[in-house]
């Protein structure tokens, strides 16, 4: 298998983007971060967005930038926490690149949230709990798991190439 294109999922909070920048660094490819482009399109935070439109509007606009990225190759994707669990979403990425999970546990996610309402799903606790391990379940569908417990987003970037490596040739 050779990879042109890596498709970050995981939880909110999990180090997506910051892992991204750090793989594209390392592979001298362009980074691009879902949530970003979402913003700089739509002139709002994406809470805002989630407080005005709705989860479906942003979910729909999410859905539009995921395939303004399918002709870029060389390209590390952050994708929003539930970019992968939309089952469209996810085949796409799927055909399209390798999908690696950074993967970290609930308890290592918690304190890294912040409740100041830039993260709108992340206002109730209860209800935290039951959308991670109903993402979990969706992020095992990933091409990778990579364990991102305890671990700097650089040695995540590096178990992410290794990984990936052990898979065939990065292009």
């Amino acid at each position: 298998m050779s990879t042109d294109k890596i498709y970050l999922v995981g939880f909110m909070a999990s180090g997506k983007s910051t892992v991204g920048r750090q793989l594209s660094h390392r592979l001298h490819w362009r980074a691009e971060d879902i949530d970003d482009l979402i913003e700089t399109r739509e002139r709002h935070t994406i809470a805002d967005i989630f407080a005005k439109r709705g989860e479906p509007y942003f979910r729909s606009v999410e859905r539009d930038t995921l395939k303004l990225l399918l002709p870029m190759r060389q390209l590390v994707v952050a994708t929003g926490g539930g970019t992968f669990a939309n089952p469209e979403n996810r085949a796409t990425m799927m055909m399209d690149g390798t999908v690696v999970w950074i993967d970290l546990p609930l308890a290592e996610l918690i304190p890294r949230i912040p409740l100041d309402g830039r993260r709108p799903l992340a206002a109730d606790r209860a209800a935290l709990e039951r959308l991670y391990a109903a993402r979990v379940d969706t992020y095992r569908l990933a091409h990778l798991r990579v364990n991102a417990s305890r671990a700097s987003p650089g040695v995540v970037a590096e178990r992410i190439l290794d990984a990936i490596s052990q898979l065939g040739d990065l292009r």
